[in-house]
């Protein structure tokens, strides 16, 4: 998107789930039941808005100056396994498999944009893609399973451009654009979070875009062959406005959150949710209270998600209809695994996992 805005790129215990995120822990400091997000320790200042957790255990961060960290014991300690030579590129996505295999997204206009790839924990990176069409700037990942996955880039000739692997990110394809629906006037993808192109099972893919008139959710249901596009409810208009993040829990429920990223602005209906796979879009009935640039689906809580700002965490309960706030430190995304971990990553280092699992909160 402009250069502004680029350089952003089944109910819970309602009372035991207020008091562990009511506070962010010191890095170090012993997880407790009052305990929320746990601040870790990363000795750097980089900003981290990629993040791949795996497990538990295991998570993966991108983020500015070349900077990607891998941790394999929960966060206790990180290890800097940047790719040589990488300090001018902005990583803005990562997705990882596991411990060792994981592919980096950089952005910014023409050769700026690129996909690295690790098969050994990042002990050695290669170089997959690199944009060589100085129109295009590439904004998000995502992969439906080990092999098959897409990026997207802001319009080209009126339409987004979407590059296609399906080798686990070994090389890579633009895909024909015969599919995808006009681009509005001035509307693009935010690369804010990783979360402006997100999927579910084998096939569905969905695209957020802001500065058009209408903030909009692009669907495809074919891995980005053909799309269709609908307006939500969540303010555009202007070139700091629109959808910023979505999450999928399958293919039909989903939630968007968004807003005016510049701080001196409101961001009035900054959530929508879906029932139908993105055809139609609701606002939130008590959305967050400011612009949130990442959300996330709890794992096996049907109705729970988390959504992530520069002003702090909001929960929600009901499946995006209503959200409170319960942290409010500073991420910009937020990402949870299978086996019940949620990590969240920002500014100045900052990358965190909730101090407790969520299984340990009962149903």
């Amino acid at each position: 998107m402009g250069k502004t805005r680029r350089t952003m790129s089944v109910g819970l215990i309602g009372a035991a789930l207020a008091l562990t995120l009511a506070a962010p822990a010191r890095a170090g400091e012993t997880p407790t039941a009052a305990t929320g997000w746990q601040l870790t320790s990363t000795d750097t200042d980089a900003r981290f808005r990629g993040l791949a957790p795996v497990d538990r255990r295991t998570a993966w961060a991108a983020g500015s100056k070349g900077t990607v960290l891998r941790t394999t014991d929960g966060g206790r300690s990180w290890r800097d396994v940047s790719p040589p030579g990488a300090g001018e590129l902005e990583f803005r996505d990562v997705e990882a498999f596991d411990a060792r295999r994981a592919v980096v997204l950089a952005i910014g206009e023409g050769e700026a944009s690129r996909v690295l790839r690790t098969e050994d924990g990042g002990a050695t990176w290669t170089e997959t893609f690199r944009n060589a069409d100085a129109r295009a700037f590439y904004d998000c990942m995502t992969f439906f399973d080990h092999r098959h996955g897409l990026a997207m880039s802001d319009p080209v000739d009126g339409k987004y451009r979407i590059l296609s692997t399906r080798d686990g990110g070994r090389s890579w394809q633009v895909l024909p654009n015969a599919g995808m629906p006009d681009a509005l006037p001035g509307e693009a993808g935010f690369a804010a979070s990783g979360q402006c192109l997100v999927s579910s099972g084998p096939k569905d893919v969905w695209l957020a875009t802001g500065g058009g008139a209408t903030g909009r959710v692009l669907h495809s249901a074919d891995r980005g062959l053909n799309w269709t596009a609908t307006e939500t409810t969540i303010p555009a208009g202007e070139g700091a406005k629109g959808v910023f993040a979505l999450a999928f829990r399958d293919r039909r429920h989903g939630i968007a959150v968004g807003g005016d990223y510049r701080k001196d602005q409101p961001s009035p209906r900054a959530a929508a949710v879906t029932g139908d796979a993105g055809r139609t879009w609701a606002a939130s009935a008590t959305p967050p209270p400011a612009y949130r640039s990442g959300v996330a689906w709890l794992p096996h809580r049907g109705s729970a998600a988390l959504a992530v700002g520069p002003t702090g965490t909001d929960l929600t309960t009901d499946g995006g209809r209503t959200w409170r706030t319960v942290d409010t430190g500073s991420y910009d995304t937020v990402d949870c695994t299978p086996d019940g971990s949620c990590w969240a990553s920002g500014e100045k280092g900052r990358i965190a996992r909730l101090a407790r699992p969520w299984g340990a909160f009962g149903k």
